[in-house]
């Protein structure tokens, strides 16, 4: 059987010298950011401009040494595979990111790289979670264990707050200018979270610092997009087999891709709207579209997904009471809370969504979007809700989205199911726990829902869902719960 074939790398990678630092490469960070910088390098018009911009992954949890160890055997090299709904399925190896180190094992390293002039952004895919900010209060958490041992005078920097920051202080103390913080999570307003993150914790150590960083340091707001499931083990057969490729850690993910980015690089950076991705002056119009559409959505998929026994996104967005369920989240109570998207139709965009979900070719998991609900709920779900009521409207499909994850996390903590993944397991835990002599014991945990568990409009809704999950298959549920709202 012939191989299909791979675009091989086009450019000198022995050319190629830092100019990024990235903190949690995975495989969102290799099918995106990554992915646009060796877009850029393989055109010959920007290759020699662009070799000064190479990547340097940097880890600082105990799960980062697996990428680190996987890339390093491979000279960091990886191979990207873009599924196409069509059944395309074309790769590429993809070579941007020209080393990885590990700061529980040379700390000393990563703060020279961050110390480097020539180092002049430091991007960040840290998880929604991982910016330590309460989702109640929008206040950093100074109460974190490992926070305050960071902050301790003489510390050994073990967090990502730690370590930027110690970068940030030898920098100073230097005479060289700072670099710019990137983030590219999906959080609302992500440069301005991570703004608040850093210079909070800078404010802990050195007060001075943090009032530097206050009116040197920039902290761009972005959107990013592109379906990027976990790889398995049968996707590392599937790409041997497929293109004759042994690759430790290949990365496969949707064909569509979308980066909107606030141009605010004082230090520079690299051309990227030669690759597509739209430079602006104000994010936020696509970001609220798209966490509030995409994330959103995604939450209402997993949960009503599997509670009906499905595996695989694309089978929970093929079954027709689960489309029409989220695409009425979508018109009906995600779509009033948005402005003008400029350059965007709304309605085809929604269109488009569903279709992104229902690719079979993808085979994303209803588990993976599942997975950090305390951290995506709050952020995808929530702010709609509070939108809604603020504006003197209901929100039963979003409370339909959180009674899902209630029945879904119940019947974990029962042992009905594989038990989900959670960085906080221990308060949804205890959410489950309280809902059991509580009705709306679930919507008490004040730092995911504040106050709407003593909204006596929002929790009506919550409880009649409750009550048809529990009652019907998800199938009349949803219907139940939509017919409801028309």
């Amino acid at each position: 059987m012939t191989s299909r074939p791979v675009n091989p790398i086009t450019y000198d990678r022995r050319a190629m010298t830092v100019g990024i630092a990235h903190f949690g490469v995975g495989n969102f960070h290799r099918s995106h950011q990554a992915m646009y910088l060796d877009r850029l390098l393989r055109d010959p018009r920007h290759e020699s401009a662009t070799r000064t911009w190479g990547i340097c992954g940097v880890g600082v949890m105990e799960s980062d040494r697996r990428m680190r160890d996987a890339l390093n055997g491979q000279d960091y090299e990886y191979t990207a595979i873009e599924r196409h709904p069509d059944g395309r399925a074309p790769a590429t190896r993809v070579g941007s990111i020209i080393g990885f180190l590990h700061a529980g094992d040379d700390l000393d390293a990563v703060i020279d790289l961050l110390v480097d002039p020539a180092t002049r952004i430091v991007s960040l895919t840290i998880t929604e979670g991982g910016y330590n900010i309460s989702d109640s209060t929008g206040q950093f958490d100074t109460t974190n264990p490992a926070v305050v041992a960071d902050a301790e005078p003489g510390a050994i920097p073990s967090t990502v707050f730690g370590v930027v920051i110690a970068g940030l202080r030898r920098r100073r103390a230097r005479g060289v200018p700072p670099f710019t913080i990137m983030s590219c999570d999906n959080v609302e307003s992500n440069g301005d979270v991570a703004r608040r993150s850093f210079t909070s914790f800078a404010a802990m150590v050195d007060p001075e610092l943090a009032e530097w960083m206050t009116s040197t340091v920039s902290f761009p707001n972005c959107m990013v997009d592109r379906i990027t499931p976990v790889t398995t083990d049968q996707d590392r057969a599937w790409v041997t087999q497929t293109y004759g490729v042994d690759d430790a850690w290949p990365v496969l993910s949707e064909g569509f891709t979308q980066w909107v980015l606030e141009d605010r690089f004082p230090s520079g950076r690299p051309a990227w709207e030669q690759v597509g991705v739209q430079l602006v002056h104000d994010v936020r119009p696509y970001e609220m579209m798209k966490l509030r559409l995409l994330n959103a959505s995604h939450q209402g998929i997993a949960y009503a997904g599997l509670l009906a026994g499905h595996h695989f996104v694309h089978e929970a967005a093929c079954d027709p009471t689960i489309v029409r369920f989220v695409r009425a989240y979508m018109d009906r109570e995600a779509s009033p809370t948005l402005g003008p998207v400029p350059g965007v139709d709304l309605p085809a965009y929604k269109d488009q969504l569903v279709e992104r979900f229902a690719s079979a070719h993808v085979r994303d998991t209803l588990d993976r979007l599942a997975t950090d609900a305390s951290d995506r709920i709050p952020k995808f779900v929530v702010p709609v809700i509070r939108a809604r009521r603020a504006a003197g409207e209901q929100a039963p499909l979003c409370a339909a989205i959180l009674a899902g994850w209630t029945q879904y996390a119940r019947q974990c903590v029962a042992g009905v199911r594989p038990m989900f993944v959670d960085r906080q397991e221990a308060a949804v835990r205890a959410a489950v726990e309280r809902s059991r002599t509580d009705p709306v014991g679930f919507l008490r945990d004040h730092d995911w829902f504040a106050d709407l568990g003593d909204d006596p409009v929002f929790t009506a809704d919550y409880l009649r869902a409750i009550e048809a999950f529990q009652a019907d298959t998800v199938s009349s549920a949803l219907d139940k719960i939509m017919a409801s709202q028309s």
